[in-house]
């Protein structure tokens, strides 16, 4: 019979320049620090809608009791519509430089380089992989503004 290996506490791979293990726990919480960021604003973005949501339904109740203008009802709801699409867009830009950051970890703490440890900066374009040279990454970045 053969005897069953346990699991490894440290990624297989040292870096060549600092002669260190990357320890599987220390990989485990980075990405989980990351994780938790993204979950952060996906829930932003989620709490904003809905605070959208009810926000215009009470304003069209309130104006269309009080017997409004069409024009300002549609004036201020043009602005509220604005200022959270606005809002929505940095979440979502946020959510998505977080996800390129968690790739990035992924791939380059398997070769076992530290550089960047617990760096949680999502605007650290050394982070980004190779997508700051993609057609992708300009058309993201100015889309939302």
């Amino acid at each position: 019979m053969k005897k069953e290996k346990k699991p490894s506490k440290h990624i297989v791979r040292k870096n060549p320049k600092t002669k260190k293990i990357i320890g599987i726990e220390e990989l485990h919480k980075e990405i989980g620090l990351i994780q938790a960021c993204i979950t952060r604003m996906a829930d932003n973005s989620f709490r904003l809608k809905e605070l959208y949501v009810s926000l215009v339904t009470i304003a069209l109740t309130v104006m269309s009791s009080q017997e409004y203008k069409f024009s300002i009802i549609g004036l201020f709801l043009f602005c509220v519509t604005i200022v959270f699409w606005g809002l929505d867009a940095f979440f979502l830009k946020m959510e998505t430089l977080y996800r390129w950051k968690y790739k990035w970890v992924i791939k380059k703490r398997e070769k076992g380089i530290r550089e960047h440890l617990y760096d949680l900066n999502p605007h650290n374009k050394d982070m980004w992989l190779d997508i700051k040279n993609k057609k992708e990454c300009f058309l993201f970045l100015f889309d939302c503004f």
